[in-house]
């Protein structure tokens, strides 16, 4: 069926899909590398998907040619609606489009689980979604995987280790609730216009609970601090949260000369749990 559709480029020039900055568009219109990203969700056979800036459509005809169940595509460019109402003709009763705001919709109105969360994301309003699908009021969360495209570093950011330099706020809100891999990575020549930086697929599978015992709020307040002064050491980082913080540092196994790149996941979760228990 998908065969039956014009090429993404066709598709373009038919409707005249300029990538819009200002949308942070950057087409992808290689059938395989689309089909490619589809296939790193998983099977998605059985299951529903949301996808945040479809464009033109061609991830979206990857994830239905790869079986997906039912697909949501939130697009707010307008100008993309007439591209994708073509590829739901072409798959009657499994594609819905809605014209919006992805930071404003609620999928789970038209999506049945288990639900993945498939997306090539607009890089003016990615990290912000990986967030708010990170931390919602309850876990687990409504999806079961994210497989995002992401600029390079953004991604490196999500799967990085202690003691590099792209360890930070994002590894540990991601990490703590989640397995993350790089699962691709593209040249800024693959996408129309060429962006600036290299991107790469993230594929995140939600833990059905925590790796470690923490509360979320006090977990968050405690990483922000330490790593809004990074190069400070933790006892001068963290000293704002609570009186004689050296002391919570050291139950929690965590030397107060040491710096927060330096510092993993569960020392980090002991030091939220020390620091909740003074309230």
């Amino acid at each position: 069926m998908i065969d039956s559709l014009p090429s993404l480029s066709a598709v373009i020039r038919e409707h005249e899909l300029r990538a819009k900055k200002s949308f942070g568009q950057n087409f992808l219109l290689d059938l395989n590398l689309t089909a490619r990203i589809a296939r790193s969700a998983g099977d998605l056979r059985g299951a529903d998907v949301f996808e945040v800036g479809p464009g033109p459509g061609g991830l979206t005809r990857g994830l239905l040619a790869e079986g997906a169940r039912h697909v949501l595509a939130v697009e707010k460019d307008a100008r993309c609606l007439p591209a994708l109402a073509e590829i739901a003709n072409a798959y009657p009763r499994r594609l819905t489009v809605l014209e919006g705001d992805a930071l404003v919709v609620d999928p789970m109105v038209y999506l049945t689980p288990p639900v993945k969360v498939v997306a090539n994301l607009p890089y003016n309003v990615g990290t912000e979604l990986l967030i708010r699908w990170m931390t919602p009021r309850d876990w687990p969360p409504f999806w079961q995987s994210l497989t995002l495209m992401f600029q390079q570093e953004v991604a490196e950011r999500i799967v990085a280790r202690p003691g590099s330099k792209a360890y930070g706020r994002l590894a540990l809100m991601v990490q703590w609730r989640a397995e993350a891999q790089v699962v691709l990575k593209l040249p800024p020549e693959a996408f129309t216009p060429p962006p600036k930086v290299h991107s790469a697929v993230v594929h995140i599978t939600a833990l059905d609970r925590p790796r470690y015992p923490a509360d979320a709020r006090v977990l968050e307040r405690v990483v922000a601090a330490a790593f809004n002064q990074r190069r400070k050491m933790l006892r001068s980082a963290l000293k704002g949260l609570a009186p004689g913080i050296e002391g919570y540092l050291e139950a929690a196994g965590i030397p107060p000369t040491a710096r927060a790149e330096e510092i993993g996941l569960e020392a980090f979760c002991a030091l939220a749990r020390g620091l909740a228990l003074k309230n």
